[in-house]
């Protein structure tokens, strides 16, 4: 089993249900001799619907289910009896849920709040019963009308955390250990490169009990967007996030290139990124006096916030937090929704290589037989009401 359950990108099938078809039957009673048509309308079927969920911080219960369907419409009867509507396939989904077409990279969807609904694929319409094709000069129309069929499709869902504030620098910049020594957070801390594998959480408490959400990802290096290191596979989990805090050690060769290095992978990433409001902080500065911070002050990146801090003897934490209250309350740093681009598909087929989830998902199913018979094919209205 892997070390890790943190799955943010899985690759799932999925299908709505049919419409029912409608009724032909014929009514039939003792002292009604000419009763007329009284079949009933078909039921709809199911939709495939995503839910949020709070509760939910990763797509692992969604590895090991790649088929969502939906249940199919049930015919309708005598008596104008309309059939029963397919079950509704619900499938919850972590707060901040993209999806896409597997095939198309088209973007379709994006659920951000508990409780909220999206209507993925929609279930068919029921078909009409003999009874709405009755005229003066057709009273006994032995036709129906037959379901609307389903929609199937394979869809990509790729997690994107919702944190205030991500932290964006070199593998042993000391991200993690800074998320521990403000948070609750227990990330994994050691002395060597790539020590973060997975992103995490921690909830930052401020004055008066206020907070905000820190978001940690794994190191980039120069070249990740050529595939170097782990890539830029996590910079879609600060995507979202309204401020970006840039960490440098303090015993780099050059501050101001290295934080020139990582601003250009994330232009690489995503243009949109560099939009938002950065902080740059001096990690290890305890290794520092004020004599050879007075010295590399004049050659940090204009512009910009930046403080010197250090997690381990707590030099600057205070600070840093009030600079970054200050500036995620700020009215120009205000997150604006997120704009999602369709997915380039070379790209995405070589992600889904990365992620292992580059198999086609295919299944079979048979006709029930339900449409057979027919005797006349009706197309649906555009303009006729769903039922």
């Amino acid at each position: 089993m892997a070390e890790s359950n943190f799955v943010d990108y899985v690759k799932i099938y999925c299908r709505s249900g049919k419409g029912g078809r409608g009724s032909t039957h014929m009514r039939r009673e003792k002292y009604c001799p000419n009763g007329g048509p009284d079949g009933g309308d078909g039921g709809r079927g199911g939709h495939i619907i995503l839910r949020g969920n709070r509760n939910y911080w990763t797509l692992l219960h969604l590895k090991y289910d790649r088929h969502a369907m939906a249940g199919h419409g049930e015919s309708g009867s005598k008596g104008r009896s309309f059939g029963k509507d397919g079950a509704d396939k619900i499938i919850e989904v972590p707060c901040g849920t993209v999806v896409y077409n597997a095939e198309t990279g088209e973007y379709l969807c994006d659920v951000t709040e508990d409780g909220q609904e999206v209507i993925l694929l929609k279930g068919g319409r029921g078909g009409l019963g003999n009874w709405h094709f009755k005229t003066a000069t057709r009273q006994a129309p032995r036709f129906a009308q037959p379901g609307e069929p389903m929609q199937e499709m394979t869809v990509i869902m790729e997690l994107k955390l919702l944190a205030d504030v991500g932290l964006v620098g070199f593998p042993n910049a000391g991200k993690s250990t800074l998320l521990s020594s403000i948070s609750a957070a227990k990330p994994k801390i050691a002395d060597y490169p790539f020590t973060t594998l997975e992103p995490n959480l921690g909830i930052v408490s401020y004055h008066d009990g206020k907070s905000f959400v820190m978001a940690d990802i794994p190191g980039i290096i120069e070249g990740a967007s050529q595939g170097k290191g782990l890539g830029l596979r996590f910079l879609r989990h600060i995507e979202r996030n309204s401020l970006l805090l840039f960490m440098v050690p303090a015993d780099s060769d050059d501050i101001r290139k290295e934080y020139d290095i990582l601003l250009n992978e994330l232009r690489t990433f995503n243009p949109e990124m560099l939009d938002k409001q950065r902080v740059l902080a001096i990690t290890k500065s305890d290794m520092l006096d004020q004599e050879l911070m007075d010295e590399i002050e004049p050659t940090l990146p204009e512009g910009i916030p930046h403080v010197f801090i250090s997690s381990v003897s707590g030099l600057g934490i205070s600070v840093l937090k009030d600079i970054l209250w200050e500036e995620l309350n700020k009215e120009s740093n205000k997150i604006e929704a997120i704009v999602h681009r369709p997915k380039d598909v070379t790209r995405l087929q070589q992600e889904l290589k990365d992620m292992g989830e580059d198999e086609d998902i295919v299944y079979e199913y048979e006709e029930d037989g339900d449409d057979e018979g027919d005797e006349f094919d009706y197309e649906y209205e555009e303009d006729w009401e769903d039922k």
